[in-house]
C-alpha cells in the first residue's frame, strides 16, 4: 500500500513561522514536523510515499529528496503556487498513487497509532481513524455507529484524525482543482460506504505555535528519560 502526505498547506495559523518556511518543515526538538511523519510511515512498513506540495514546495522537496535516509521511495505532487485542498490535491495525485487503497495523513499531525494495521484493512470507499474531540474542536466531525460505519448527523462526535485509508473509485469524477474533503465524505457516508474506528492514543494537531512548542518540550521530556533509562 503506499501512503500520502499532505503539505500543500500554507499554515495560516502557524505565521509569521511560516511566510519563509514550509509548515512540514518547522522542526519541534529539531527534528521537522513532516520528518516525524515519514518515519512514522517507514517504521509501520509503507515503502513508496506520495508528498504533494504547493507554496514554498520547493523546501520540502530539497529537505525530503528522494526519501533514501529513511529507506524510502518519495514522489512529489505539484500543485503550484495555490493548494488544491484535501479531495482535489488527492484527485491530482492519483497518478503517483495507483488502483489500489492507499493511506492518507496529514503532515502536521504527531500520534502513535499503529499505522501498520491500515495496511491490511478492507475498505469499500473509505475507511477513517477518528479520536475524541480535543478542545479546539469540541464539535466533532463525524458519528461513529455500532456497526462502524461513519455518519456525518448523529450523537457522540468523534473528530477526523487526519488519518484515513481510501479507495481510489472515491475520487473517480474529482477534478484536480480546489475542492475540501468534506463534501466528497458526505455523499459516501449518505450511501453508508465509509467505516472507521475510534483510537484513544497518543495524537497531537501541530497547528499553531503554541503547539509546536509544546511537542518540543515533550519530545525533550522523552528524549530526558530515555536517558536517564539507560543510565540506569
Amino acid at each position: 500500500m503506499k501512503a500520502m502526505i499532505l503539505a500543500a498547506g500554507r499554515g495560516e495559523r502557524m505565521r509569521p513561522l511560516t511566510d519563509h518556511t514550509p509548515k512540514p518543515l518547522l522542526k519541534a526538538a529539531g527534528k521537522a514536523l513532516i520528518e516525524y511523519t515519514i518515519e512514522n510511515l517507514a517504521n509501520a512498513g509503507f515503502g513508496e510515499i506520495v508528498i504533494n506540495i504547493a507554496h514554498l514546495g520547493e523546501q520540502i522537496k530539497d529537505y525530503c529528496e528522494s526519501g533514501k535516509r529513511w529507506n524510502v521511495s518519495i514522489e512529489y505532487s505539484d500543485e503550484g503556487e495555490t493548494a488544491l485542498e484535501t479531495a482535489g490535491g488527492i484527485a491530482k495525485a492519483l497518478p503517483l498513487l495507483g488502483d489500489e487503497p492507499f493511506l492518507v495523513l496529514n503532515a502536521d499531525i504527531i500520534c502513535d497509532y499503529p499505522l501498520a494495521n491500515l495496511r491490511t484493512r478492507a475498505i469499500d470507499l473509505a475507511h477513517l481513524v477518528m479520536i475524541n474531540n480535543p478542545p479546539h474542536h469540541p464539535e466533532g466531525d463525524f458519528s461513529l455507529n455500532a456497526g462502524g460505519l461513519l455518519a456525518e448527523q448523529g450523537l457522540n462526535k468523534l473528530t477526523f484524525s487526519g488519518i484515513g485509508v481510501y479507495h481510489p473509485k472515491l475520487f473517480a469524477n474529482i477534478p484536480a482543482a480546489p475542492l475540501k474533503l468534506r463534501p466528497v465524505l458526505n455523499r459516501a457516508m449518505q450511501e453508508q460506504r465509509i467505516s472507521g474506528e475510534k483510537f484513544s492514543g497518543l495524537w497531537m494537531d501541530i497547528g499553531t505555535p503554541e503547539r509546536l512548542a509544546e511537542l518540543g518540550k515533550q519530545q525533550a521530556r522523552d528524549t530526558s528519560k530515555h536517558t536517564e533509562d539507560v543510565a540506569n
